[in-house]
């Protein structure tokens, strides 16, 4: 573990719930902060992390740690800050095969030799809480990105709660909770955490060389710990018997003018950002490139679904109207086709007759991971269209449309009926229908942000205090946003 020169951590306490993103992926909101107890012994500066043979719920939380640097007993939380010294980057790792057994206590899921490394730590003064940023990857993908404005309880409120039973001593550590996005881990994956401004943790996850001893508790992945560890929380099962099959969904419902104005000024990398805050990765669709960068895209999925071609299949087809022309001629305002044509590149998908029939129809989109057909024409088109690459031959040399809105997976990321589809210059993102709304005002939010940072360090100001944004600036971006908005709405 990495501590400052001369201290050693008598606690370890860990923080249940604490970030509103992790609140919402629960579905519950705590009123008060809840903790558990870590053992000193689960402490250390990264490397391996030993997964117990016949286990699979290993789960890993990017946190915050807070290292106490003065004693605090009974104190304000107005006053509470000046006893934290320094802060980290920590990985409050959990083996959620035991939970059944901890009852609570978190002892064996969370007090494993090892399960708490800690990056290394930088002093805590002058530091605004607010805008400490914590990121976690596995394998280099990242699956958590928060600030501490999302912490539900401040550093302050969580030390003045505790120092009311407890002396936090220097060199205690409080893992303050984790963001969205944690999930389970498997032999061989790498997973960083990184406080900027700190440094990285790095654990690498080893299968254990022997079984486990067959005395005391013994793993059991059962769907409740399942849940847990994927950060999913299950919804209790209904009373009575099991219900019918639910119908067919309804046509999805559209946003508010609001919310679509602010998707159409944002960034596809802002959203993603924003989707991952939210514990909701693989959003974006790699590998696609638009006909024309000038024109954005904010719709509604109408997915159609290609398999691979087959002789006696596409003879039985022939004369009655396929899923490819049913969805071109169902395609309503604000629609966007998206067409799952397996990373398919030997043909077609669409050209450009098709194209601008979706166009007559109102629709905002046209969306492959397969080829497109009469490139220089669809071009020309007001309609945004990404696709994979251009070929000119027909799509019954390599496709058949045969599905029409079902989930599709188009350039290795599901696609619902109905999500929210934006596209940019840079490519194009899925948002869920049911987060699109409270996405598209926090991305627009960022995007002011950045704005302002941007403006200042061109002109020559540190980033720091703007990017993020700290207390201290609040009040001059506040005004700055207010001076812009009424500009552009002029």
């Amino acid at each position: 573990m990495v501590l400052p020169s001369g201290l050693t951590a008598g606690k370890v306490i860990g923080v249940h719930l604490n970030y509103h993103s992790r609140a919402a992926q629960r579905g519950r909101t705590p009123t008060e902060p809840s903790y558990f107890l870590k053992p000193t012994t689960s402490l250390s500066g990264g490397g391996d992390i030993v997964r117990p043979r016949g286990t699979e719920l290993l789960a890993f939380e990017a946190e915050i740690a807070v290292i106490i640097g003065t004693r605090a007993r009974d104190v304000r939380p107005e006053e509470a800050a000046r006893f934290i010294g320094w802060y980290a980057p920590a990985n409050d790792f959990g083996l959620h095969d035991f939970r059944w057994a901890d009852r609570g206590s978190n002892v064996m899921a969370k007090g494993q030799d090892g399960f708490s490394p800690i990056g290394p730590a930088m002093p805590a003064q002058g530091v605004d809480p607010a805008t400490l940023h914590i990121t976690s990857t596995v394998n280099g993908e990242v699956r958590q990105d928060a600030t501490g404005e999302d912490l539900i309880f401040s550093f302050a409120q969580l030390i003045a709660d505790l120092a009311r039973f407890m002396t936090l001593e220097p060199g205690d550590v409080i893992l303050t909770g984790t963001p969205a996005g944690a999930n389970v881990v498997g032999p061989g994956d790498v997973v960083e955490v990184t406080l900027e401004g700190a440094g990285t943790v790095t654990s690498t996850v080893v299968e254990a060389a022997a079984d486990l001893a067959p005395y005391g508790a013994m793993p059991k992945a059962t769907e409740e710990a399942r849940a847990f560890a994927t950060g999913v929380t299950p919804a209790p099962a209904p009373a009575g018997p099991a219900p019918a099959a639910p119908a067919a969904p309804a046509a999805p419902s559209r946003l508010t003018p609001e919310a679509e104005a602010a998707l159409r000024r944002v960034s596809t990398a802002t959203l993603t950002v924003q989707l991952t805050r939210r514990g909701i990765q693989a959003t974006f669709l790699s590998g696609l490139q638009p006909t024309r960068r000038d024109l954005g895209m904010v719709g509604y999925a109408r997915t159609l679904r290609y398999v691979a071609i087959r002789a006696d299949v596409r003879e039985a087809m022939k004369g009655t109207e396929d899923a490819q022309k049913r969805a071109v001629e169902s395609i309503s305002a604000g629609d966007v086709l998206v067409m799952e044509a397996r990373g398919e590149t030997g043909a077609g998908t669409i050209g450009d007759i098709l194209a601008a029939r979706v166009l007559a129809r109102g629709g905002a989109g046209i969306v492959t991971d397969g080829g497109v057909r009469d490139t220089p024409g669809v071009s020309e088109l007001d309609i945004p269209t990404y696709y994979k690459a251009a070929n000119a031959s027909s799509l019954w040399n390599a496709h058949i449309p045969l599905d029409l809105d079902v989930p599709v997976t188009c350039a290795g990321v599901l696609v619902m009926p109905g999500d929210v589809i934006v596209g940019d210059a840079e490519g194009v993102v899925v948002l869920p229908f049911a987060l699109a709304e409270e996405i598209a005002h926090a991305a627009l939010e960022v995007e002011w942000r950045e704005a302002f940072a941007l403006e200042r360090v061109k002109a020559g100001e540190s980033f720091r205090g703007l990017y993020p944004l700290s207390e201290e600036r609040r009040g001059e971006y506040e005004n700055w946003k207010a001076t812009r908005s009424e500009e552009s709405s002029r």
